[in-house]
C-alpha cells in the first residue's frame, strides 16, 4: 500500500544531476488530471508527470558561471504506478525515487583568460521524489 498523488503535492529533484549542481528552488506542486479527488484534490494520473517542468540554474565543475536548464521527470519507478486504473490510467504513488533530467537551455561557462568557455553537455540526468499531504488514502 502506497499514498496516491494528488494536486498540489510537491515534486522535489535531487541538487546534483550527474557532475551538475543544481542552484534554487529544486521542487514545484504537481498538478493532477484525475475527475476523482481525495480530501478535495484532485488524483494524479499517470501523464501528469510528463507536465512537470522546473527552471533551475547550475554549475558544472570549473563551469563555475551559471547556467540555466529545465528540470523534467523522465521516468517513473515500478512501485510509482498502481495497478487499479482511473479512466484506464494508472495513479502516482509516493513509491521510491523517479529518474529526472535537466535539459540544458543556456550553459554554464568556465570563466578564461580568452573569455568563457560553454559547457558542452546538453542534459544532466539524476533522479527525484514525490511529497505528499495525503495521510488518508492509500492504494496498490
Amino acid at each position: 500500500m502506497d499514498k496516491i498523488i494528488l494536486q498540489g503535492d510537491q515534486v522535489m529533484f535531487q541538487p546534483t544531476m550527474g557532475a551538475a549542481t543544481l542552484i534554487g528552488n529544486l521542487s514545484m506542486p504537481i498538478n493532477g488530471s484525475g475527475k476523482m479527488t481525495v480530501t478535495g484534490k484532485k488524483v494524479c494520473l499517470e501523464g501528469d508527470e510528463k507536465k512537470v517542468q522546473l527552471p533551475i540554474n547550475y554549475i558544472q565543475g570549473p563551469y563555475s558561471i551559471p547556467g540555466m536548464g529545465i528540470l523534467k521527470i523522465t521516468g517513473l519507478a515500478g512501485d510509482q504506478l498502481s495497478k487499479k486504473t482511473v479512466n484506464n490510467k494508472a495513479l502516482i504513488l509516493k513509491g521510491s525515487k523517479f529518474q529526472a533530467e535537466m535539459q540544458v537551455t543556456a550553459p554554464a561557462q568556465q570563466p578564461t583568460a580568452a573569455g568563457p568557455v560553454p559547457d558542452g553537455t546538453p542534459k544532466y540526468s539524476g533522479m527525484g521524489q514525490f511529497i505528499t499531504s495525503n495521510i488518508k488514502c492509500d492504494v496498490t
